[in-house]
């Protein structure tokens, strides 16, 4: 599933080149995925409306247009290609410029919403801060923690906690941090809270800095990989040796995730 730092390659990406222009007009090639309105308003409403932002919360990108706003919510396997030519999407959305949005989805999970109001949507009201913004500040992280006696690794995946935060960068975070996710969050002490803030926070920017990690099958708006994958120390290397200690990594089960960790860096 794209994450944080892959839905905001995407939006960094398609902020350079669809601001200020009109979608002319939205072919639907799969409406299940439109959630609301209903498809044949969902046609006529977003015709010639324009572009005038882009912006995320968590992993959902959202087009801010003329009158109300496009949210599409890439869930597994979603993509949104920008090209000359429309491909067999899910929608494609014909653009002034004569060039298409297309929103590819394999498995045919993702969701797409023409809304008067974003924020009013259920699972982004329920969203947790943004782990990048200046209000997310070690001090709320210690409040937010506190108290908390779920596993570690989970609560990271918790999009009411944190959003944004998917499995794989949740197993990346906790190896840069040191932290087993095995670990209830209430047992880590106030040093292991203060580096797993900054891991969050450097783990993301780094996901960002490299677009995103094509480990499946993620693309930017162009349809190239990302180069996070690359840098990966755990996430889908069981058995293979530990970047620092050399020691296999483990493999678990863990809230019906495959979770990777060291046993010996991660404590």
């Amino acid at each position: 599933m794209p994450e944080l730092p892959e839905v905001e390659t995407i939006r960094r990406d398609l902020e350079k080149v669809v601001v200020g222009k009109r979608i002319k007009e939205a072919r639907i090639g799969s409406a299940k995925v439109i959630k609301e309105p209903d498809v044949k308003d969902f046609v006529q409403k977003i015709a010639n409306r324009q572009i005038k932002e882009v912006f995320r919360r968590g992993k959902v990108l959202i087009f801010g247009l003329s009158t109300q706003y496009l949210v599409i919510h890439l869930r597994m396997t979603g993509q949104i290609i920008y090209g000359e030519r429309e491909e067999e999407s899910r929608i494609s959305f014909l653009l002034s410029d004569g060039r298409y949005l297309n929103f590819l989805d394999q498995r045919l999970m993702g969701e797409v919403r023409l809304v008067d109001n974003w924020q009013e949507i259920c699972f982004i009201r329920q969203m947790g801060p943004e782990p990048l913004e200046e209000e997310f500040t070690l001090k709320r992280f210690e409040e937010m923690i506190k108290g908390k006696k779920s596993k570690i690794k989970p609560l990271l995946m918790d999009q009411s906690f944190i959003a944004g935060i998917g499995n794989l960068y949740a197993v990346e975070i906790l190896f840069r941090a040191g932290i087993n996710p095995l670990r209830p969050a209430n047992d880590l002490s106030l040093a292991e809270i203060k580096r797993l803030f900054s891991a969050i926070k450097e783990v993301l920017r780094e996901g960002i800095e490299y677009r995103g990690s094509s480990v499946d099958t993620y693309r930017d708006a162009y349809g190239r990989k990302g180069g996070f994958e690359q840098r990966l120390c755990v996430y889908a290397r069981e058995g293979q040796p530990c970047v620092k200690c050399a020691k296999p990594i483990k493999r678990v089960n863990l809230a019906g995730r495959g979770t990777y960790f060291c046993p010996l860096c991660q404590k």
